[in-house]
């Protein structure tokens, strides 16, 4: 069996310079991520969230992980600009707050890990600025990759 080499950081030359990794000799693949996060929330504002004169907060959440989404590579410098083909972004009233899910997926030459972790991100943040005038110590946390699929790394899913 080949002795298997010790993985490296991809976003570095061999100077130690940040760059942009070139995916152009890959081969497209059908590739798909799910990320999450939980916005932390107290019993009173749990209580208010269907009176919220803003809106909707967990759909402006979602509509805003949406969006995040399809505009990573605009935030995050060495991500590459992708064509992504579904996005879908759950916020739902859990124990103790708001649990967010992210699934993006594409048909390309990189994976969409990225999207999937900023979509979680921008959504958990939008129900926190729909809901802090209720209460400052909103805490979001636990934002994570739950599964990827497809590429040379294979799949991943987070273990329980």
């Amino acid at each position: 069996m080949p002795k298997r080499s010790k993985p490296k950081l991809s976003h570095y030359d061999s100077a130690g310079r940040a760059r942009m990794v070139d995916v152009g000799p890959k081969p497209s693949t059908k590739r798909s991520a799910t990320a999450s996060a939980f916005v932390e929330l107290s019993a009173g504002v749990l209580e208010a969230l269907p009176l919220n004169p803003k809106g909707n907060p967990l759909e402006v959440a979602r509509f805003a992980g949406i969006q995040a989404a399809k505009r990573t590579s605009e935030l995050i410098p060495m991500c590459h600009p992708l064509s992504i083909t579904h996005v879908d972004v759950e916020a739902e009233v859990a124990a103790g707050g708001v649990r967010i899910r992210a699934t993006v997926a594409t048909s390309g030459q990189t994976g969409v890990e990225m999207e999937a972790l900023t979509a979680a991100s921008v959504a958990a943040l939008t129900v926190y600025d729909m809901t802090k005038a209720l209460d400052k110590s909103i805490v979001i946390r636990n934002i994570q990759l739950e599964q990827k699929s497809g590429g040379k790394s294979g799949n991943y899913t987070r273990e329980k």
